[in-house]
């Protein structure tokens, strides 16, 4: 992976952030703090990693993504918008009557979106089922996920990960965006859910942990995971909540909760001079 690649989706993330808090302000509504921790994880995905064509987005070879943690939608309309799948301007419409962006997810009003989703532990499933009809239909393209680290405190998740293990789907691939915190504070003090490493490996998946910010690790992860066999990959990828924003990183209280015009204005500045200074790198 050369350095001009590296800067294009450091320019992108930074793009998609800017969505994020676009979206959000917008709506007066929605999910700031986890959508921008997994920012980084989704832009390598839709613009280094997945085979898809937002001229045509039910494409049959295309591959698949599933965004287990739904309320995180603000990031995934965002990238799916610089991809060119509906228009950026459409952002602003995020949770309008006047469009047809929800809250969570929806496969049937949103070009690109594969699952409808927001009951957190249903998405992970979902793509389980979609690898293993991929692997019955020996189809060549592979299924991506993303659930939060609060998430693994579903049962639901485990049952997944369960069968993913049992048909050794090779074909799926799963983060967990590890950014510490829910929506009642330190995952750590709600329900521990650590160690996921040695979890996940007893239901019989391939781990691999990383920065979930670094783009070098991530794509490096999603290599190891494309050519691993036997096994479905999980990669850990440990983020920070809120990440790009300062006032709201590793903040709890930044989960559900728009900005102000304010907190808007002050974000946004924050936001454009970090993308300004990505262009001029």
């Amino acid at each position: 992976m050369d350095r001009s690649e590296l800067k294009s989706l450091s320019i992108t993330a930074a793009k998609v952030r800017m969505g994020v808090v676009e979206a959000v302000h917008a709506a007066k509504s929605g999910h700031p703090g986890g959508s921008l921790s997994c920012t980084d994880i989704l832009t390598a995905l839709y613009f280094h990693e997945m085979k898809i064509d937002p001229q045509n987005p039910r494409w049959a070879e295309r591959d698949r993504f599933v965004l287990s943690k739904g309320h995180s939608s603000p990031a995934l309309y965002s990238v799916l918008a610089h991809r060119g799948f509906f228009p950026v301007a459409d952002l602003k419409l995020f949770r309008s009557i006047k469009g047809h962006y929800s809250g969570h997810p929806d496969m049937n009003h949103v070009p690109g979106v594969d699952m409808s989703t927001g009951s957190l532990g249903q998405g992970i499933a979902a793509a389980v089922g979609m690898a293993l009809a991929g692997r019955l239909d020996h189809a060549p393209w592979r299924v991506y996920s993303v659930m939060g680290d609060g998430e693994q405190e579903e049962g639901e998740v485990w049952e997944a990960a369960e069968a993913a293990g049992k048909y050794k789907l090779d074909n799926l691939c799963a983060f967990v965006d590890c950014n510490g915190l829910q929506i009642d504070g330190r995952v750590a003090d709600v329900m521990p859910v650590e160690p996921l490493d040695k979890k996940y490996e007893a239901f019989g998946w391939n781990v691999i942990t990383i920065d979930g910010h670094d783009f070098e690790a991530i794509i490096s992860a999603l290599d190891a995971a494309r050519a691993f066999k036997g096994k479905p990959t999980v990669i850990l990828a440990r983020t920070v909540k809120g990440k790009g924003v300062s006032f709201m990183e590793d903040q709890a209280g930044w989960h559900g909760v728009a900005p102000n015009d304010e907190q808007y204005a002050a974000a946004m500045a924050e936001l454009q001079a970090a993308l300004n200074e990505k262009e001029a790198m």
